[in-house]
Protein backbone atom coordinates (compact mmCIF):
# COMPACT_ATOMS: atom_id res chain seq x y z
CA UNK A 1 0.00 0.00 0.00
CA UNK A 2 1.22 3.57 -0.73
CA UNK A 3 1.05 6.63 0.70
CA UNK A 4 0.92 9.80 -1.46
CA UNK A 5 1.46 12.02 1.75
CA UNK A 6 4.96 12.61 2.68
CA UNK A 7 4.74 13.12 6.28
CA UNK A 8 7.92 14.44 8.33
CA UNK A 9 9.13 12.21 11.10
CA UNK A 10 9.02 13.59 14.87
CA UNK A 11 9.69 12.02 18.37
CA UNK A 12 7.08 11.44 20.98
CA UNK A 13 8.89 14.52 22.80
CA UNK A 14 10.20 17.57 20.95
CA UNK A 15 11.35 21.64 21.33
CA UNK A 16 8.51 23.63 19.95
CA UNK A 17 8.64 27.34 18.97
CA UNK A 18 6.04 29.91 19.19
CA UNK A 19 6.97 32.63 17.25
CA UNK A 20 4.02 34.98 17.82
CA UNK A 21 4.29 35.64 21.48
CA UNK A 22 8.38 35.52 22.15
CA UNK A 23 8.72 32.02 23.17
CA UNK A 24 11.43 30.00 20.88
CA UNK A 25 11.85 27.03 22.93
CA UNK A 26 9.48 24.75 25.18
CA UNK A 27 9.91 21.12 25.80
CA UNK A 28 6.16 19.26 24.43
CA UNK A 29 4.91 16.35 24.28
CA UNK A 30 3.35 14.76 20.86
CA UNK A 31 0.30 13.31 22.16
CA UNK A 32 -1.58 11.35 19.44
CA UNK A 33 -4.41 10.49 22.11
CA UNK A 34 -5.00 14.25 22.57
CA UNK A 35 -7.49 15.90 19.79
CA UNK A 36 -6.35 19.39 20.47
CA UNK A 37 -2.79 20.88 21.76
CA UNK A 38 -2.48 22.11 25.27
CA UNK A 39 -0.06 24.94 26.72
CA UNK A 40 0.45 25.47 30.49
CA UNK A 41 -1.16 29.28 30.72
CA UNK A 42 -1.54 31.00 34.04
CA UNK A 43 -2.61 34.41 35.27
CA UNK A 44 -5.73 33.77 32.82
CA UNK A 45 -7.93 36.55 32.81
CA UNK A 46 -11.20 36.39 30.47
CA UNK A 47 -11.71 39.78 28.83
CA UNK A 48 -14.28 41.07 26.28
CA UNK A 49 -12.18 43.63 23.82
CA UNK A 50 -14.30 45.44 20.86
CA UNK A 51 -17.43 42.99 21.33
CA UNK A 52 -14.90 40.08 21.19
CA UNK A 53 -13.41 37.28 23.96
CA UNK A 54 -9.80 37.50 24.27
CA UNK A 55 -7.77 35.38 27.14
CA UNK A 56 -4.55 37.51 28.40
CA UNK A 57 -2.26 34.44 30.12
CA UNK A 58 1.41 34.15 31.24
CA UNK A 59 2.92 31.16 29.49
CA UNK A 60 6.39 29.69 31.37
CA UNK A 61 8.36 28.07 28.94
CA UNK A 62 10.16 26.11 31.26
CA UNK A 63 10.00 23.13 33.67
CA UNK A 64 9.72 23.70 37.16
CA UNK A 65 11.14 27.48 36.65
CA UNK A 66 9.34 30.49 36.49
CA UNK A 67 12.02 32.71 34.46
CA UNK A 68 11.13 34.17 31.13
CA UNK A 69 7.38 34.17 31.97
CA UNK A 70 5.62 35.57 28.43
CA UNK A 71 2.81 37.42 28.19
CA UNK A 72 0.39 36.83 25.82
CA UNK A 73 -3.41 37.92 24.48
CA UNK A 74 -5.50 35.86 21.84
CA UNK A 75 -8.91 36.21 20.68
CA UNK A 76 -10.49 32.97 21.92
CA UNK A 77 -11.99 30.84 19.40
CA UNK A 78 -13.82 28.49 21.67
CA UNK A 79 -14.75 26.94 25.08
CA UNK A 80 -14.24 23.46 25.47
CA UNK A 81 -14.75 20.51 27.78
CA UNK A 82 -11.45 18.59 28.11
CA UNK A 83 -11.55 15.19 29.72
CA UNK A 84 -7.59 14.27 31.03
CA UNK A 85 -6.38 11.05 31.01
CA UNK A 86 -7.57 10.12 34.55
CA UNK A 87 -10.81 11.20 33.34
CA UNK A 88 -11.73 14.38 35.12
CA UNK A 89 -13.80 16.88 32.82
CA UNK A 90 -13.10 20.71 32.57
CA UNK A 91 -14.13 23.71 30.41
CA UNK A 92 -10.83 25.10 28.67
CA UNK A 93 -10.69 28.15 26.73
CA UNK A 94 -9.38 27.50 23.27
CA UNK A 95 -6.47 30.13 21.01
CA UNK A 96 -5.36 29.77 17.48
CA UNK A 97 -1.52 29.89 17.77
CA UNK A 98 0.98 29.17 15.25
CA UNK A 99 3.55 26.55 16.31
CA UNK A 100 7.06 25.50 15.12
CA UNK A 101 7.45 22.01 15.22
CA UNK A 102 10.58 20.37 12.96
CA UNK A 103 11.33 23.94 11.30
CA UNK A 104 7.81 23.93 9.96
CA UNK A 105 5.04 26.03 11.16
CA UNK A 106 1.74 24.83 11.88
CA UNK A 107 -1.56 25.86 12.96
CA UNK A 108 -2.93 24.84 16.79
CA UNK A 109 -6.00 24.80 18.80
CA UNK A 110 -4.71 25.60 21.59
CA UNK A 111 -6.66 24.71 24.74
CA UNK A 112 -5.13 27.06 28.12
CA UNK A 113 -4.42 24.68 31.03
CA UNK A 114 -2.40 24.62 34.61
CA UNK A 115 0.10 21.68 33.42
CA UNK A 116 1.99 22.68 36.73
CA UNK A 117 2.40 19.26 37.82
CA UNK A 118 2.73 17.89 34.54
CA UNK A 119 5.96 16.30 32.69
CA UNK A 120 5.81 19.07 29.77
CA UNK A 121 5.16 22.45 29.39
CA UNK A 122 2.67 21.78 26.02
CA UNK A 123 1.25 18.84 24.38
CA UNK A 124 1.17 19.22 20.72
CA UNK A 125 -2.31 16.98 19.71
CA UNK A 126 -3.90 15.34 16.42
CA UNK A 127 -5.40 18.55 14.78
CA UNK A 128 -1.56 19.90 14.56
CA UNK A 129 0.64 16.35 14.01
CA UNK A 130 -2.04 16.03 10.94
CA UNK A 131 -0.26 18.42 9.30
CA UNK A 132 2.13 16.51 7.89
CA UNK A 133 3.59 14.71 10.97
CA UNK A 134 4.31 11.14 11.85
CA UNK A 135 5.59 10.34 15.31
CA UNK A 136 8.07 7.26 16.40
CA UNK A 137 7.19 6.68 20.07
CA UNK A 138 10.71 5.15 20.82
CA UNK A 139 12.58 8.36 19.32
CA UNK A 140 12.51 12.01 21.14
CA UNK A 141 14.33 15.40 19.68
CA UNK A 142 14.04 14.62 15.51
CA UNK A 143 14.49 18.27 15.46
CA UNK A 144 17.35 19.24 17.17
CA UNK A 145 17.68 20.96 20.30
CA UNK A 146 18.00 24.43 21.44
CA UNK A 147 21.75 25.43 22.68
CA UNK A 148 22.81 24.05 25.93
CA UNK A 149 22.20 27.23 28.14
CA UNK A 150 18.48 26.96 26.93
CA UNK A 151 18.19 23.37 28.13
CA UNK A 152 19.92 23.99 31.46
CA UNK A 153 17.41 26.90 31.80
CA UNK A 154 14.97 24.28 31.27
CA UNK A 155 15.83 21.95 34.07
CA UNK A 156 15.94 24.87 36.32
CA UNK A 157 19.21 25.16 36.00
CA UNK A 158 19.06 29.32 34.78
Amino acid sequence: MTDSHSYTLAGWREWVGLPAVGVPWVKAKLDTGARSSSIHAFDLEDLERDGERWARFRIQPWQRSEADAVQCECPVLDVREVRSSSGHAEERLVVAMDLVLMGRTVAAEMTLARRDEMGFRMLVGREALRQGFAVDPGRSYLGGRPPLAMRRRNRGRA
